[in-house]
Formats: structure tokens, sequence, C-alpha cells
């Protein structure tokens, strides 16, 4: 009788499953969305997010995107198994299984652009913009002609009033689609959580598989048979 195995992920895998899931978690509820941790959070789960990738290309078989690639038909023929009460042993995620990590993923890459997009670099990074730097690099040196000074002063404040009326109006809609696509990214990205949550319920009752404990760090465990 052959020896069935409990497959545990990878440590890797492991890390950047629970980071992500903390990070969103602590975005979701802890922080204030736009403030300087909101947006340290997300640069770290979008270099997660970017591990992950890196790894689904040269990790372990089982965690390659070739070893659960995205398939409707796949997915289709695994819910007939389900009602069917058949249990077929993935290697690595269920066809289900797969079509969630992908829309997670992907949804999250969402959340992210958005978010980037929006922000400047978050508040503690000693950089200077080019714009200043340069407008301080153009302003004439001091002189004792005061009135040339403040008229030109005068034209330069002129000039950048004349700009922010001409980009603010389509800067204000661009901002507010960002907005929009970012909540109801991060809202989807909530929902497809629980559903993920439901899913490893379901799929833990059904089958008997350890499918949480197989995310959690420790060596393989083997059932020998009787």
């Amino acid at each position: 009788m052959q020896i069935a195995q409990h497959r545990r992920w990878d440590p890797l895998v492991q890390l950047t499953h629970w980071g992500v899931a903390a990070g969103v978690l602590a975005n979701g509820v802890f922080t204030d969305e736009g403030s300087g941790p909101h947006q340290w959070v997300g640069y770290a789960i979008a270099a997660l997010l970017a591990l992950r990738w890196i790894w689904g290309l040269v990790g372990p078989t089982e965690a390659r995107f070739s070893a659960f690639p995205p398939s409707l038909t796949r997915a289709l023929t695994h819910v007939r198994e389900i009602a069917r009460g058949e249990r077929t042993t993935h290697r690595s995620h269920n066809p289900l299984g797969a079509l969630m990590v992908y829309a997670l993923w992907m949804t999250l890459a969402v959340v992210i652009g958005s978010g980037v997009a929006m922000s400047a670099l978050p508040a503690g990074l000693p950089f200077k913009s080019e714009a200043a730097s340069a407008s301080s690099r153009s302003r004439p040196v001091a002189t004792e002609d005061d009135e040339a000074r403040e008229s030109y002063e005068g034209e330069r404040e002129h000039e950048r009033r004349e700009a922010n009326q001409g980009e603010g109006s389509g800067a204000g809609e661009g901002d507010e689609l960002l907005e929009e696509i970012h909540e109801v990214a991060a809202n989807l990205l909530f929902g497809l959580a629980g559903l993920h949550l439901l899913g490893v319920a379901f799929e833990t009752s059904r089958s008997g598989r350890g499918v949480v404990k197989a995310m959690l760090p420790g060596g393989r465990r083997r059932r020998r048979p009787a």
C-alpha cells in the first residue's frame, strides 16, 4: 500500500501567504487610509506579492504557476466531481482554489497599483523634488533692488495659479477615479478573502485534508499504512 503524505507548503509560500494576509488586515482595519503607516504596509504587501510571483517561476514544483494554471473548464469539472462525491488528490491547488488564488492576486495588484498612483513616497523619506530644486536654481540672487525681486516673484505666483487652474479639474477627476478604483478593489479583495475562507473550511470538511495545517510551519508528516 502506498504511503500517503500530508503535504505542507514550503516556507516562502507560507511567509508570503501570512504576510500578505496580515498586511491586508492591518490596512483594512488598523491604519488610516493615506497615512504613512498605511502606505508603508502597502509597499510591504507589494514586495511580498512580487516575491511570491518570482517564486512561482523558480520555486518548488507545487509552488509554480504551471502546477495550478487558471482554467474554468477544470474548475467546472472539479465542481461536478464534488457533486458526485468524488475526491481527487491535487499536488498543488485544486482547480477551484487555483481560480481563487489568481483572482486574489489580480485584485490585490489593482489595490496596490491604485494606491501607489494616489500617493507619493511615505513620510519620513528625505528627498527634494526636481521641481523644487529647479525653482530654487532659477530664482535670482537677492539684490538691493527689492522692487525687481517682488515683481519677479509676483509673476511666478501668477504663472503657478494659472497652471493650477488649468490642470486642477483634470487632476481632481483623476484622483477621484483612482480613489473609487482603490475602494472598489479593496472591498472586492475582502469579499474574495471571505469566500476563500469558506472554501478552505468546506474542503477541509469534505476531504479531511489539513488545508490550514499545510500552510503552517512544520515538516512533512506521513501516514503509514495500517
